[in-house]
């Protein structure tokens, strides 16, 4: 049975994708970024050990796009993967969302990680830098992450989601 280390559920918030979504928060970081937000959430020992199964019940249960951050859910890669199968199966249409601080060039060219990214929507990539923050962004924090429509992109050229409202 595969389990993932989560921080935390949030049902119906509307900050880490449009409209209400169930944010799922994965435990562990180690990008460290200057004036990371959530510093509790660098511990990837930390939170609570819950299996795929119950997970993809919570999100099913609430009827609502989801959106994995942390932490960053790439260093539980295994579970994400389980996670966003078992979301798929019987539910293509569910729109997944990722954070994460690895950018997706490397993502995307790295074996351990390209599986995933045909499983998410929408990757939002690239560390936090402080000095670059800016509260004007939509769902990002600072001008160097980039919102990339995976749906739209290959592994040399992402394409960067926009919103139509």
């Amino acid at each position: 049975m595969i389990t993932a280390r989560i921080l935390d559920i949030i049902e119906g918030t509307t900050v880490d994708g449009p409209g209400f979504r169930t944010s799922i928060y994965f435990a562990g970081c180690s990008h460290a970024c200057k004036g990371c937000h959530n510093l509790q959430s660098w511990d990837m020992a930390g939170g609570r050990e819950m299996s795929i199964e119950a997970l993809a019940a919570v999100v099913r249960e609430a009827e609502m796009p989801v959106t994995l951050s942390g932490g960053d859910p790439m260093y539980q890669p295994e579970a994400v993967e389980a996670l966003c199968r078992s979301l798929r199966e019987g539910n293509e249409g569910i729109s997944i969302w990722c954070y994460t601080g690895f950018e997706y060039e490397y993502l995307a060219t790295t074996e351990r990680y390209a599986p995933l990214l045909e499983l998410i929507d929408v990757l939002v990539d690239g560390p936090f830098v402080e000095t670059l923050r800016d509260t004007s962004l939509l769902f990002r924090g600072s001008s160097n992450q980039r919102l990339i429509d995976l749906r739209k992109s290959t592994p040399t050229h992402p394409v960067l989601w926009h919103t139509e409202w």
